[in-house]
């Protein structure tokens, strides 16, 4: 759901904590959604409410500091993840890209947005700028959310922001043999803790109906393009919801259609959607859905600190399933006669940007 029904019903719950609000995101800008989210804070504090704010020191550049002192007058505990600094190099590139709110340890929220006019104020026609989904989560899962709060605040307050250590690589757990109300924390650090990615590899081998993946920047490694065209030539319905023209990052779009014609030949569908920004950051195969904060792609595997929900569950399916297909038909869908017809100046765009592309990840050190 967007921003119209997502925000309200969090702001109603933070109003209503008893213990503590604590806030992890990557995007925070000062607005008139912040300032709403802002007044609940400092009133949370006065009635005795711990309140902690963990956000990343570059999503977080536009947050004034006029805001960020009232809020630490007020009582809220603000620590910055990484804060940008000029002599910082490529240590600047490793951010904190997770959304995650959990109120009075109880209720967690995660999904892909922020705290920005974009996500959570609706404009003349009664949506949000930016088609976004956010999932309330309650149960035993939430004491694991609270888990990876705690030990990122104390990352952040301990290491100043620093990439994490590396690590030894995390075994994928079997799949649960059936039931209802499975949920797993799946996380990626950016470096060698990447079970999320390992997670929906795996569950992309093992499809046998349907692998259908929104993200909003797709520019994937080949171990996920070459798992889509796989299940793809098996005859499992493999469909990509995309961003359409309308995105923030119009390079990033002409960077990922360069995959498109060898998708495209494989058997994948691939839907631009036409609307709005989609920003949805969500997986659904067979049973198994994936929530989260990464956007599965090269960038964000190997440089983000990242977290999503895995869940099987027949009501999360249905309701996931459903959002799928209303976007779909809100899409415009490409075909390989499309791709190939291209104008001179789009195919000329996708291979400038394409290239700079590899160019940019060579030097990163990604593949």
């Amino acid at each position: 759901m967007d921003g119209d029904r997502f925000f309200p019903r969090l702001l109603e719950d933070m109003q209503q904590a008893r213990i503590s609000i604590d806030i992890e995101l990557y995007l925070v800008e000062s607005g008139n959604s912040l300032e709403r989210v802002m007044r609940i804070l400092l009133h949370a504090v006065q009635r005795g409410v711990r309140v902690r704010c963990l956000f990343d020191g570059a999503g977080s550049r536009n947050l004034s500091d006029a805001d960020r002192q009232q809020l630490r007058d007020g009582g809220v505990e603000l620590h910055l993840y990484n804060p940008l600094n000029l002599w910082g190099g490529r240590a600047n590139l490793h951010r904190d890209h997770r959304k995650l709110i959990i109120v009075d340890g109880e209720r967690a929220y995660i999904g892909g947005a922020g705290f920005t006019d974009d996500f959570c104020i609706s404009d003349d026609s009664g949506h949000c700028l930016w088609h976004e989904q956010m999932l309330e989560v309650q149960g035993p899962v939430v004491d694991d959310w609270v888990v990876v709060f705690e030990q990122q605040w104390q990352a952040a307050h301990s290491r100043r922001g620093r990439p994490p250590p590396l690590r030894q690589r995390v075994k994928v757990p079997p799949r649960p043999p059936g039931g209802e109300g499975w949920a797993r924390v799946s996380l990626t650090d950016g470096r060698a803790h990447r079970e999320l990615a390992h997670a929906l590899l795996a569950s992309i081998a093992g499809a046998q109906h349907k692998v259908w993946l929104a993200t909003p920047y797709f520019v994937p490694g080949w171990r996920l393009r070459r798992s889509l065209m796989r299940a793809a030539r098996r005859g499992v319905d493999v469909r990509l919801l995309l961003c359409g023209e309308i995105t923030d990052h119009p390079a990033v779009r002409y960077a990922g259609q360069r995959f498109y014609r060898r998708l495209l030949a494989a058997g994948v569908r691939i839907h631009e959607y036409q609307p709005r920004f989609l920003h949805l950051k969500t997986v659904l195969v067979d049973d198994w859905v994936s929530l989260g904060s990464a956007n599965f792609d090269r960038w964000t595997l190997h440089w983000n600190l990242e977290a999503n929900l895995n869940i099987i569950d027949s009501g999360m399916t249905r309701a996931v399933e459903e959002s799928f297909r209303t976007d779909f038909a809100e899409s415009r869908e490409w075909t390989l006669g499309d791709w190939l017809g291209l104008p001179l100046r789009h195919k000329f765009k996708v291979r400038l940007w394409g290239a700079i592309s590899r160019r940019a990840m060579f030097w990163m050190g990604i593949h």
